[in-house]
């Protein structure tokens, strides 16, 4: 019977120790994303921690049921349900802090449009944070987040390949980033002359900074703009809400890992108990003497 609970106790803590990868790799990920989620490295280590702690717990469950140690069963539970109450808080703090922010529809445009009063909380204060902004918007520009936004089509008459039209350019679906850092607003009623060049119309007058922010120089283009900021919160509500539903099925995963562990080390010391008690039992039993 023993046996068996700490085979349990053991092959409970090699599942949770098979969860811990994908968690881990979720933080992984993150780190490994292009420019957007790159650039904010605070947001991959809660999940590269928790990944990291739950391999530790696993192992740490995993010596105690094969060396049944009690202690050490103890203290592994104990770490478990700190591990789920921290996975738990950091998923109802995803969504808190993802909850609002979506792109906007622009008339005759396949892209969406970001403006940074779509968001609100401790994120976009994060991210519009003048000295927290510039380490982002230098880390977009060094790693060319508009490198990539050149498309070239080829003459049906010459064959030679050309720049994309405006009319081209309007129908493409661009990410947060390439939409918010990359053009200026389309409010600002620029004439598009390529993808990252975009001429201002003379008398036109928009009450959007953005459109003074833009820059045709290539360094600059819209990083300093409010749009550009509200691209990097979308890609990142997009990244943040992939990884989250993956943390709702690795917390449910643990929760249930949890209570047959807590089940198993019940029986355990159960029978552990009943044959201490029986030992002790038969130790203090007197043999019976017979007088003639």
């Amino acid at each position: 019977m023993i046996r068996g609970s700490t085979s349990l106790i053991g092959a409970v803590n090699f599942v949770t120790f098979l969860i811990s990868i994908p968690v881990l790799g979720g933080g992984i990920w993150l780190s490994a994303r292009a420019n957007s989620t790159d650039c904010l490295r605070f947001l991959q280590w809660p999940l590269i921690i928790i990944g990291i702690t739950i391999m530790v717990i696993s192992l740490m469950g995993f010596a105690g049921a094969c060396y049944r140690l009690s202690w050490l069963l103890r203290a592994y539970l104990f770490a478990m349900f700190v591990v789920v109450a921290a996975l738990l808080g950091f998923i109802i703090f995803a969504f808190a802090v993802t909850d609002r922010g979506r792109g906007q529809v622009v008339l005759n445009r396949a892209f969406l449009e970001y403006q940074l009063v779509d968001y609100s909380g401790w994120l976009r204060d994060r991210v519009a944070n003048p000295g927290y902004w510039g380490k982002i918007s230098s880390c977009l520009r060094e790693g060319h987040a508009c490198a990539g936004m050149a498309h070239y089509v080829r003459d049906p008459t010459t064959g030679v390949l050309v720049p994309e039209s405006a009319d081209m350019f309007y129908q493409r679906q661009l990410s947060p980033i390439e939409s918010g850092c990359c053009k200026p607003p389309t409010s600002c009623g620029y004439t598009y002359v390529n993808e990252t060049f975009w001429n201002p119309v003379a008398g036109l007058a928009v009450d959007d900074p953005d459109c003074i922010q833009w820059s045709n120089d290539q360094q600059q283009l819209c990083y300093q703009c409010n749009s550009c900021k509200a691209g990097v919160l979308a890609s990142l509500r997009h990244s943040w809400r992939k990884v989250s539903v993956i943390n709702v099925i690795m917390l449910i995963a643990l929760v249930i890992v949890y209570v047959v562990g807590c089940a198993a080390y019940r029986n355990a010391r159960r029978v552990d108990n009943n044959e201490a008690f029986g030992a002790t039992r038969m130790t203090k039993a007197r043999p019976i003497r017979f007088q003639f």
